[in-house]
């Protein structure tokens, strides 16, 4: 049982794969669409446009991915830095350990004297743990797969990217920039209300920030491409 639990994905692994996903995917949309709006806007050929959206998919697909690599391992790093930091001291100080997770629990509201009996039960069982729990509100028990997370950000980042792609490339010529800003306005609304959901955060605020930043980021490369045009 305890081989199955350790080799199963946690929630919140799922949860922060997923994350990525959804944040790769709008990365995706947004990135490419500002970088093919420019170029349309500058009245470059079909084929320039498409070209010059290839090589930004290219560019962020790997900017995402090796991001992600490097932050989950940064990430791994600072966490198992402060685990070893909690050894030494429960190692020099247990007593005094015991105390600050006592009195963190005293703070919240429970009582001392229930509050030492959940301390000393859960030192007991496993000290390590909960003293880098409450100390740096870090789970020595969860892991994040760096290879998972990049993974997941190299296949949604040019899943996200092919929408304004391809909306600039097919769409008939005498609306394929309100085509496209309208399209990648209603993906962007749906990345953001679900990253809002993952974080338990206001949909509504996180759909129009994400739709407003989108707005913003396209009208800047939709403006200096303009200023280009031949």
């Amino acid at each position: 049982m305890d081989f199955l639990q350790k080799k199963a994905m946690s929630l919140a692994e799922k949860i922060n794969l997923i994350r990525a996903g959804v944040m790769g995917a709008n990365d995706g949309i947004l990135s490419v669409a500002a970088i093919v709006l420019g170029v349309a806007a500058a009245n470059a050929s079909a084929s320039t446009v498409l070209l010059a959206g290839m090589a930004g998919m290219l560019a962020g697909t790997i900017s995402m991915a090796m991001g992600e690599y490097v932050s989950v391992h940064a990430q791994r790093d600072a966490e198992k830095r402060a685990i070893a930091d909690e050894r030494v001291r429960l190692a020099v100080n247990e007593a005094g350990e015991r105390e600050f997770v006592t009195q963190k629990y005293v703070d919240s509201g429970i009582s001392r004297e229930l509050a030492s009996k959940a301390v000393t039960e859960m030192f007991t069982e496993a000290p390590i743990n909960t003293a880098v729990r409450e100390r740096y509100n870090i789970d020595p028990t969860a892991t994040t797969s760096a290879v998972g997370a990049a993974i997941t950000s190299m296949i949604s980042f040019p899943l996200g990217s092919l929408l304004p792609m391809l909306m600039i490339t097919l769409a008939p010529a005498s609306w394929r920039i309100a085509g496209t800003i309208g399209a990648v306005v209603i993906a962007l609304a749906v990345t953001g209300s679900i990253a809002a959901k993952l974080g338990n955060a206001n949909a509504v605020r996180a759909l129009i920030r994400n739709v407003i930043a989108g707005l913003i980021t396209m009208a800047v490369t939709y403006g200096v491409g303009h200023l280009f045009a031949r």
